[in-house]
This record gives structure tokens, C-alpha cells and sequence, in this order.
């Protein structure tokens, strides 16, 4: 596939996500920043499959380069769901109720 084809789609698809995220309702952001962590984890196995990918690669010089940007996709990935399921935790303690202290 072309390569200026698929940098033309992500550049849509992030215009397009910016637009969709900017009109949620912020009752809805815990919810859905949930879904996108899950999401989020399938990103770090694609970025982990495609470092196992770059083991196949016939010139040493295409091995390393996706060696090292697949390293550094796994390394984003991570960093996004571990942030993410961060500020959801904090997000869903905020609706835990407050025990008042008991009177001894």
C-alpha cells in the first residue's frame, strides 16, 4: 500500500477523533476514557507484533530501524494504558462515598 495513502488516512482519522472527542459531554469521559484504554491495549500488542515482525526483515539496516521504532511504539503504548488506567482510578474514587468517623 502507498505509503502517502496511509499517512493521509491517519491524518483524517485524527482530525476526525479530535472533533468527536471535543464534543463529548463530561459525564461521559470516564466511561469512554475506559473503552479507549482497553483500545489502547490492543495498540501495545499491535506494536509488540510488529516488532516480532522486524525479526524477518532482510537488511540488517530495516531490522534495526524497526527495531528501534517498534521499541518505541511498545514503550508509548505502555506509557498511554498505565497513564490511562491511572486517571481512571482516580477519576471513578472521586464517586466512592466518604466514611463519616464513627463516634466512640
Amino acid at each position: 500500500m502507498n505509503p502517502l495513502i496511509l499517512v493521509l488516512v491517519f491524518i483524517v482519522t485524527s482530525i476526525v477523533g479530535y472533533f468527536i472527542i471535543k464534543n463529548v459531554p463530561s459525564l461521559l469521559h470516564t466511561p469512554l476514557m475506559s473503552g479507549m484504554n482497553a483500545l489502547s491495549g490492543i495498540t501495545l500488542l499491535g506494536a509488540i507484533a510488529a516488532v516480532g515482525l522486524t525479526l524477518f526483515a532482510v537488511e540488517s539496516d530495516v531490522r534495526l530501524l524497526g527495531q528501534i521504532l517498534g521499541g518505541i511504539a511498545v514503550i508509548a503504548a505502555t506509557v498511554n494504558v498505565v497513564g490511562g488506567f491511572g486517571v481512571t482510578h482516580r477519576m471513578l474514587k472521586m464517586f466512592d462515598k466518604k466514611k463519616k468517623p464513627s463516634k466512640s
